[in-house]
């Protein structure tokens, strides 16, 4: 299997929640990677699983020649890769190896250990397989984890160019302001607990999220952003009606599942009843959806309900669900971050051409 069909085939399973675990990162997404990159996966002396490291494991060293690792890969289970930089640097540091790369199956992210500053500061590439375009994808893997390219030194070229490349520098300094623009349209939910915390540590009390949301609504509008629009969904996952709502929120919340119509009095609702309901006509579902990557710090969906809500223990009791017996989902949300989450699980919900789901929040 080619690199491009190799890619094309993960990004599939990544979005129907496949991989619930670890080791199936591995087997299932890491493995056949290698392998499509060139590596000669069942060579233990040039693919070595569970290399040992003062004490510790590192999930596969990269070698050549054999039996001397050039590169390292650390394994994390889908949307836990956060923080574990740090573990994998170690390893590096002790080994003398030139490059570095965690993933969680979806994310890969490359790094020059041996390079200055932070530990992002020495990422050369983050790439999302589902996020990217597939030949971005492939150029991207090719270029620094084809198994000749390892060999002949050039990945590890390319990857230095790239790290000192001062375009980068220009884009980021570009895009500052699109970030920002994105952030107030979207009302992202992390800058509204923000606001709201900045708010609550200035006069003592604690605005909702609406609240910040309206406020960040009406900045918006006076520098000419769009109105806030509400999604229908078809069973695709695709708009297929937009219905307007202005920015005070006024209108009707529902979930619709195959002409059966719940009403809802609020956003977090329809997302409650969005959840139970694919659940209840899928018993796989939470686990394919907990499978799927999430927010950058936080789980939608977790059968520990402290997942939610990562060194917000506030969070946990006043914002959080059970939705069925043992999974718990987070409620602190924006409207238009319930409206992501809802599509999300329609996506991993994954329908016939029969079903038909619409919402509105």
């Amino acid at each position: 299997m080619t690199i491009n069909e190799q890619v094309r085939e993960l990004v599939e399973r990544l979005r129907a929640g496949i991989f619930t675990s670890e080791a199936a990162v591995s087997q299932g997404i890491v493995l056949p990677t290698l392998q499509a990159l060139g590596w000669p996966v069942f060579d233990t002396s040039v693919v070595i699983p569970e290399y040992s490291v003062v004490g510790r494991r590192v999930d596969y060293a990269l070698c050549h020649p054999k039996n001397r690792p050039s590169v390292f890969i650390e394994v994390k289970k889908v949307g836990l890769s956060e923080g574990a930089d740090k573990q994998l640097f170690e390893y590096a540091f002790h080994q003398g190896v030139p490059m570095a790369i965690l993933t969680d199956g979806q994310e890969w992210s490359f790094y020059l250990p041996a390079e200055q500053g932070r530990y992002d500061e020495r990422r050369v590439y983050k790439l999302d397989l589902v996020e990217r375009e597939t030949q971005e994808a492939c150029y991207r893997l090719s270029r620094y984890l084809n198994y000749e390219n390892v060999c002949s030194g050039s990945a590890l070229d390319s990857a230095r160019r790239d790290y000192k490349d001062v375009s980068k520098i220009r884009t980021v300094t570009r895009n500052i302001p699109i970030a920002w623009e994105i952030l107030l349209n979207e009302q992202d939910s992390l800058l509204l607990e923000m606001l709201s915390d900045k708010v609550e540590d200035i006069c003592g009390y604690k605005p909702s999220l609406d609240e910040c949301g309206k406020y960040i609504s009406e900045i918006s509008q006076n520098r000419n952003a769009k109105p806030f629009v509400a999604s229908k969904l078809d069973s695709t996952g695709k708009e297929n009606i937009r219905s307007k709502r202005n920015h005070q929120g006024n209108g009707v919340f529902y979930f619709e599942f195959n002409g059966d119509k719940k009403l809802a009095s609020s956003a977090r609702e329809v997302m409650t009843i969005t959840f139970q309901t694919l659940y209840e006509n899928d018993n796989s579902f939470f686990e394919r959806f907990a499978a799927r990557k999430h927010g950058k710090k936080r789980r939608y969906l977790s059968n520990s309900m402290y997942e939610l809500y990562p060194g917000r223990a506030d969070l946990v009791e006043s914002h959080s669900i059970e939705v069925a017996r043992g999974w718990w989902l987070g409620t602190n949300y924006s409207r238009r971050d319930i409206s992501k989450i809802i599509a999300l699980a329609i996506e991993v919900y994954g329908m016939n051409n029969n079903d038909r789901i619409y919402f509105a929040v």
